[in-house]
């Protein structure tokens, strides 16, 4: 599916393709943490062992929006070969081995760390593209939880009936952008005209499915953009009932820089003070923060299961 010229782009951008479309890329914080230089929010927030976490898409070159804030090149093709979810688990794995090869002979790296990142247990299903597009997601969800494996699945919630059958990953994110249509319409121009729709009865259904995963809300704020209405985004939030909402700076990197300016990212102060007050609204509390990454989780309630135990 993926064209040479794109694929080239890829490659020189670090991802490693697994099929017709499914990649993997070695994320920041796995890196660092290789180097013991800090680690990913997912992990202070729940868990998530960064130096065994597998960054990848299963829709690499698919996604029904165009986000301003995206950092991602992409064109959009339609599928043509399917890959198959068996196959992706140990090309997934053998991928992450490949990429992080030369973090062995690295002095600065943690040999213990290393050896572990060789057997990823953690499965970041995000990096680019809208995830749902793949036919056997649940699929491949069943088969990383058949080696127990945990998996983080983000969708931008333009199909819900496919969210509302996906198998249950360990968390499940919805992207959520803007507290109205007008600023959804602009900020993602999504090629479905009843967008807004989509995403509320993902909303709702986000609430059913409480019982059976994680359910998180991320909202990426940018400044000057949609840093605003609290209150709106907290009917939203209420409206979803997730366990989790994570607001998170937007990040001035790749090609959003082609759309937004160094301006638009907010320094993590801002984004402390606009989680605060979509907090006050929503009922929920600030529970953590990870300046690094300029990211405040929100929670009504801390749990002893938040911080997931492997």
């Amino acid at each position: 599916m993926v064209k040479e010229a794109y694929r080239k782009l890829l490659a020189r951008q670090h991802y490693e393709l697994i099929g017709s479309h499914s990649a993997v890329k070695i994320c920041t914080w796995t890196k660092k943490s290789l180097r013991n230089q800090g680690v990913c929010y997912k992990e202070q927030f729940y868990g998530i062992r960064s130096h065994r976490c597998c960054q990848m898409s299963v829709t690499v070159n698919f996604c029904d929006m165009d986000c301003v804030y995206c950092w991602r090149e992409h064109y959009n093709e339609p599928f043509t070969s399917i890959d198959d979810p068996k196959e992706l688990v140990a090309k997934a794995v053998a991928a992450q081995r490949k990429l992080l090869s030369g973090f062995g002979g690295l002095e600065k790296t943690d040999k213990r760390k290393f050896r572990e990142a060789q057997d990823p247990d953690q499965f970041a299903i995000s990096l680019t593209g809208e995830t749902l597009y793949y036919p056997h997601l649940s699929g491949f969800i069943k088969e990383l939880k058949k080696k127990g494996f945990s998996s983080f699945v983000v969708t931008n919630g333009m199909l819900p009936e496919v969210m509302k059958n996906l198998e249950p990953p360990t968390q499940l994110y919805l992207s959520l952008d803007s507290p109205g249509k007008e600023l959804q319409d602009r900020l993602c121009k999504p090629l479905h005209p009843d967008a807004w729709e989509r995403l509320m009865k993902s909303l709702d259904i986000m609430k059913q499915l409480k019982q059976k995963t994680r359910t998180c809300i991320r909202i990426t704020a940018i400044n000057d953009m949609n840093m605003l209405d609290p209150a709106g985004y907290a009917a939203l939030i209420r409206r979803a009932d997730p366990h989790f909402v994570e607001v998170k700076a937007y990040m001035f990197v790749g090609a959003s820089r082609l759309k937004l300016g160094l301006a638009n990212m907010p320094l993590h102060k801002d984004v402390r003070k606009f989680s605060e007050e979509i907090a006050e609204h929503a009922g929920y509390k600030v529970i953590d923060e990870h300046p690094a990454s300029r990211v405040v989780l929100l929670m009504k309630e801390d749990f002893d299961g938040r911080i997931m135990k492997f």
